[in-house]
């Protein structure tokens, strides 16, 4: 991750007004005029949000995915003004073009307004403006400026406005965000079956409420591992295909002021093409405009499948303390030194990490559950932070999730020898006899076993209750398990 006093720097660096004898232009809106340097794509919406919101040092670029979205949004609108009559062919290919350039990631130093911004967007929707216009003109050969060729507002933000824009670039964003960590969530879902497997036939004690309960496999713990990522795959899959309703062509409010009707339509139609996605309208875009559940849904997933991995890493940490005085039931890889005073001292510092990056994404969804329930009226002023909020949690748990299976779950090993002799002196495979001797004679052969440190399968052949074959039989792998043959 970029470092915020960095960003900060290069932020500031950027904005300065150019140094006495520096080619400049002047800008001009309802509150006055600006000096712009002249190589900059950007323009006085953009300068003026510099000054006001010089918050986090951070750049919308950090998110490129967002950038991608909002190309795609600003393409999509010009191909369905082009299309209505709305947009002359050639202004629309100008911002067409431009915006396939940003799509493939030039001039992403352009867009630097700060990620906290206040006005529900604004900033960032007038940084694409003015960039798409700039670049628009630089490729029809007229100087940056000039904006009666292509002006930033009347053609470039055409049929459209920040509170339909932004909110739809931002669920093409996400989806992307969400289809990377959904690969590699695959990913270390199928690295915990493959150690699963590995482990199938390691007996082991399971326990509940940290005391000893009864027998498993390590292959078992592993697989269930496995599973529960699996779920959480199948509900990210779900908030997909929610954020596919978008609400482009509402422009203000939902009641589609300044744009042609049939421009939803084409929009949708085109935003569809270039993604590549099914697309749909929503069905109230007065609603939709003000809505921002599925933001909280996504995050809410999100914080869900962190809380399970983290509880994930907390078992490994468990299984493999020690060496001496812990489980050690498994082996980590060791990373590096644990300690600066203790020698030979290896910290499990790998399921820690992404330990933290689980309480931060909690935190996201405090912030992004405050910002949602803050919305007032026709709309929700506050979604900077949310995006903030998601792009970074998605971001830090798709790189929790590689660094846990490269970095550890690869290379897990069991202590073989260390799990046989516990099992060989488990009083908690009384369970299996009490079908066959009862839970009250179970009970007291369990405290005579604990106390005298006496072998169970001893003390129940002793007792009359079952032959040696029948507690051979009783005490098999599969048997205790339930496990059958690995698969």
């Amino acid at each position: 991750m970029a470092d915020p006093r960095a960003d900060q720097a290069f932020q500031r660096s950027i904005h300065m007004r150019a140094p006495a004898g520096a080619a400049t232009r002047t800008e001009t809106d309802g509150l006055g005029t600006q000096q712009i340097p002249a190589d900059a794509y950007w323009g006085i919406n953009v300068s003026r949000a510099l000054d006001n919101f010089a918050i986090s040092g951070r750049p919308i670029s950090v998110y490129p995915d967002l950038l991608f979205g909002y190309a795609c949004v600003k393409q999509a609108a010009a191909r369905a003004n082009a299309e209505i009559g709305a947009l002359d062919a050639t202004r629309a290919e100008l911002i067409d073009r431009a915006c396939e350039d940003i799509k493939g990631g030039k001039l992403h130093d352009q867009f630097i307004v700060d990620i906290m911004q206040g006005g529900a967007g604004t900033s960032t929707n007038m940084n694409f403006n003015e960039v798409i216009a700039n670049r628009g003109l630089e490729l029809a050969g007229h100087p940056k400026g000039r904006y009666e060729y292509l002006d930033p507002n009347d053609h470039v933000n055409r049929s459209q406005s920040t509170n339909d824009t932004y909110p739809t670039a931002f669920k093409v964003g996400l989806i992307l965000s969400i289809e990377r960590l959904l690969a590699e969530l695959e990913l270390l879902e199928r690295a915990f079956r493959d150690k699963g497997r590995e482990f199938a036939g390691i007996v082991k004690v399971g326990r509940t409420q940290l005391q000893d309960a009864v027998p498993m496999t390590l292959g078992q713990e592993f697989e269930g591992f496995a599973v529960t990522l699996a779920r959480d795959h199948a509900s990210l899959k779900g908030a997909i295909r929610c954020l596919r309703e978008v609400n482009l062509g509402a422009t203000a409010i939902g009641t589609g002021i300044a744009a042609d009707p049939r421009f939803v339509e084409a929009a949708r139609k085109h935003l569809a093409a270039i993604t590549g996605w099914p697309i749909v309208t929503a069905p109230n875009l007065i609603e939709a405009t003000s809505d921002v559940g599925v933001f909280m849904q996504v995050s809410g997933t999100l914080k869900r499948s962190a809380m399970k991995l983290s509880k994930i890493c907390n078992d490994l940490r468990l299984l493999g303390s020690g060496p001496q005085a812990g489980f050690n039931e498994i082996n980590l890889p060791p990373r590096q030194a644990g300690s600066s005073i203790m020698p030979g001292k290896v910290n499990p510092v790998i399921p820690e990490v992404v330990n933290e990056v689980a309480f931060a994404v909690a935190g996201g969804d405090v912030t992004l559950t405050m910002a949602a329930e803050a919305g007032q009226l026709q709309l929700n002023a506050f979604g900077p932070v949310m995006a903030h909020v998601l792009f970074e949690n998605l971001k830090w748990m798709t790189a929790a999730l590689e660094t846990l299976r490269v970095n550890c779950v690869m290379g897990i090993t069991a202590n073989r020898e260390r799990l046989a002799h516990q099992m060989t002196s488990f009083v908690g495979v009384i369970t299996a006899f009490i079908p066959h001797i009862g839970y009250a004679a179970a009970t007291t052969l369990a405290r005579e076993a604990l106390a005298t440190n006496s072998s169970i399968a001893d003390l129940v052949v002793a007792s009359g209750l079952l032959t040696r074959e029948q507690v051979i039989e009783l005490l098999s792998a599969e048997h205790l398990t339930r496990s059958g043959p690995a698969h």
